[in-house]
């Protein structure tokens, strides 16, 4: 069973920063691409891809985040980051890490499913 644990979250004032983590642990496994997403606590919001690295290290961003946070991995820990600088409140959110994940089902067949990591917190106040 793989699992992923966030860390990192918490509350920081507007313009400040926080490096979000994600580690991946369980079975031999290999990690394809990573993602963080969000989901703001307001009823009807959706969740929000805010950025994703593949493997090989090519990576995405949500528009309303770009030029502030980064995304980045280090594949021999495989761990997922996230560094969010010049924070604004609306970053205000739930903050999930999921990955697809390659492994051997229990029919002994390789497949490739995603994981979510449980979610951690981050507050921005103004």
């Amino acid at each position: 069973q793989v699992q992923l644990v966030e860390s990192g979250g918490g509350l920081v004032q507007a313009g400040g920063s926080l490096r979000l983590s994600c580690a991946a642990s369980g079975r031999a496994f290999a990690i394809n691409a990573m993602y963080w997403f969000r989901q703001d606590q307001a009823p009807g919001k959706q969740r929000e891809l805010v950025a994703s690295i593949t493997s090989g290290g090519s990576t995405n961003y949500a528009a309303s985040v770009k030029g502030r946070f980064t995304i980045s991995r280090d594949n021999a820990k495989n761990t997922v980051y996230l560094q969010m600088n010049s924070l604004k409140p609306e970053d205000t959110a739930d903050y999930y890490c999921a990955a697809d994940i390659a492994d051997i089902g229990p029919d002994g067949r390789s497949r490739v499913t995603a994981h979510w990591g449980q979610g951690t917190q981050v507050t921005v106040s103004s």
